[in-house]
């Protein structure tokens, strides 16, 4: 284990179908480059350090539970734990549900690193460095965020005049100024946990679609006057995820571009 990652919980949201994929395998589960998606987002994880990852799961959560059983066991391999999300009620939801299993761990503090588990792009490098300045800024939260030159569709990281940390803006609720904003938010936070957990409990599903958003947390903490702020850690590639099987296929492209080994 690095020195970076000592002590560092990753929870992975692997719970949803995926409807987009017209299919009825998790989308988690879709095959890249010749092995489930989901397996890549592990292997960066434990590429960082990380040795604890719980797993969000909800919709054929059996069938994700068998293949990550597949993964080989070595005393370098990181420990897979998983939370049940049995309904998807948002992103703050599903880390929710692993507030029991962070309960659990005999420290109160150290950070919490979240991200989707439909990222197969994730970068070791980017979780090392969102994880280091994590720790050397002594933060309640840390976005990883990257700055893309057609932003659209995504969330914007709203900036106060001194540059730090504002707030997350939809694209669909941003104003054309705020619209003009390249860093956006990618999923992609570090908490310390017991400033996770509290902000978990203060969520409200008072929205239009009636979940509870992960995306409101750092706004919550940042009102508690914690520390709150986003680095633009994340690279270019990182951008892609999937929705889509076009978007499966664009990934797939990146990745041999960026010379990923195909998995017979």
């Amino acid at each position: 284990m690095t020195e970076v990652a000592a002590g560092t919980t990753a929870i992975v949201l692997a719970a949803g179908k995926g409807t987009r994929m017209k299919s009825e395998l998790p989308k988690v589960l879709f095959p890249v480059l010749g092995k489930p998606m989901i397996h890549w987002v592990i292997d960066a994880l434990e590429g960082a350090g990380i040795r604890r990852i719980v797993v969000v799961v909800g919709y054929r959560a059996d069938d994700v539970r068998a293949e990550l059983a597949k993964r080989p066991k070595s005393p370098e391999g990181a420990e897979l734990e998983f939370a049940l999300q049995e309904q998807q009620l948002g992103t703050g939801h599903a880390v929710q549900m692993c507030v029991p299993l962070l309960q659990a761990q005999t420290s109160a503090q150290g950070p919490v690193l979240v991200l989707a588990g439909d990222s197969p792009l994730v970068q070791t490098s980017s979780i090392s460095e969102l994880l280091a300045a994590f720790r050397e800024g002594k933060y309640a939260c840390l976005l990883g965020t990257l700055l893309k030159d057609n932003p659209e569709g995504l969330g914007r990281i709203v900036r106060d005049a001194s540059g730090h940390f504002e707030k997350i803006v939809e694209h669909k609720d941003a104003t054309q100024e705020q619209r003009a904003i390249r860093e956006v938010n990618m999923s992609t936070y570090v908490f310390d946990k017991s400033r996770l957990i509290s902000a978990l409990g203060q969520l409200s599903n008072n929205n239009s679609q009636s979940e509870y958003y992960l995306t409101d947390c750092p706004a919550i903490l940042l009102r508690a006057g914690d520390r709150v702020d986003a680095l633009a850690t994340l690279k270019s590639c990182e951008a892609l995820s999937i929705n889509t099987i076009d978007e499966l296929a664009a990934v797939e492209n990146k990745m041999k571009e960026l010379g990923y080994p195909c998995v017979s």
